[in-house]
């Protein structure tokens, strides 16, 4: 009888978005933009936050003209608070307490415990460890932003003055997230990069929400370089809050082992992502997201099933031969 790979699984196999297709897609395309924007996803509510961070828990453009201990400190604090309610909240929910038991958790293999590879021979405590880390580099680059809106470095928009420009912005932000993602995650499994740096993040083979984060410090650091970008783009500081929501919020969202977190009877909300997973029981498939085609394009991608499981198998064994 073949050992059983998985405890649960999302509706197989596993698709791309559409909008790289050829002939292209219209329909299917606008389909899966409802789908990914609808109010209870985690695209929606990366927004919100962002929204609510930019609105309510941020400096004014004033305040930031001037580098100073006070604003930036604050910012620290508030994101980590941020990150111990979102990733503390579902460790608690899911790990800790067990409140749904194993339904929707796709691996059912435990956290490490008293295994040398993790700081402290735990992972959660190590998971913590180089969350915060992670929480000081997304604190130093939005800090960055800050003040070059403030300023004048970076090129700044408001919805009044560009309101076109603004929304589809913030439709492109989660695709520009996936490019940057693939071709930097892809380059840390050549070589001495992934011995020396990206090894750090694989320790973690079970993921919980707190593994998101747990990675070296310089991935930790270049994975957010990508907001570099808005030095050249006209942009908001809510379309900064919000692509540091895709590195930040998503990594324990999407790291925390299940499907989504039940909400009383009903399926509450999806949080996980089936497609990363992948990565982490095969490691070498869906470096991306499946919001980019890169893994189809270069012959990397992992569609969840069975047939998808021997196309992987002899790559995989190379690979982990020979690392280097």
């Amino acid at each position: 009888m073949a050992r059983k790979l998985w405890n649960h699984t999302p509706a197989l196999p596993l698709k791309t978005a559409p909008y790289w297709n050829w002939p292209l897609a219209p329909i299917r395309t606008v389909g899966h933009l409802m789908k990914s924007w609808k109010p209870y996803g985690t695209r929606f509510l990366f927004l919100a936050i962002a929204c609510a961070l930019y609105l309510c828990f941020s400096p004014d453009l004033e305040t930031a003209r001037t580098l100073s201990v006070g604003w930036v400190s604050e910012i620290l604090i508030r994101n980590i608070a941020l990150i111990t309610i979102v990733a503390g909240g579902l460790h608690v929910v899911l790990w800790a307490k067990k409140l749904q038991g194993d339904e929707y958790k796709y691996f059912l293999r435990p956290m490490a415990i008293n295994v040398r590879a993790f700081f402290f021979r735990d992972q959660v405590l190590d998971n913590i460890l180089w969350s915060l880390v992670a929480v000081a580099f997304m604190t130093f680059w939005e800090c960055l932003m800050w003040y070059a809106y403030a300023n004048g470095i970076a090129p700044l928009i408001t919805f009044e003055i560009a309101p076109i420009w603004f929304l589809i912005l913030i439709v492109l932000i989660p695709i520009e997230a996936g490019f940057h993602f693939y071709f930097f995650h892809r380059l840390l499994h050549v070589g001495k990069l992934y011995t020396w740096v990206h090894s750090w993040h694989h320790k973690n083979i079970q993921t919980g929400p707190w593994s998101g984060l747990a990675m070296h410090p310089a991935e930790s650091f270049f994975l957010r370089a990508d907001i570099l970008w808005f030095f050249l783009i006209p942009a908001h500081p809510i379309h900064v809050l919000f692509l540091i929501m895709h590195s930040t919020i998503g990594a324990p969202t999407s790291h925390t082992g299940f499907e989504r977190v039940k909400l009383g009877k009903s399926k509450g909300l999806e949080v996980g992502d089936f497609f990363h997973q992948l990565h982490h029981r095969f490691f070498d498939c869906n470096y991306g997201t499946d919001e980019t085609p890169w893994d189809e394009w270069f012959g990397t991608f992992h569609d969840g099933t069975d047939e998808g499981n021997e196309l992987i198998k002899e790559r995989r064994s190379k690979i982990w031969l020979n690392p280097s």
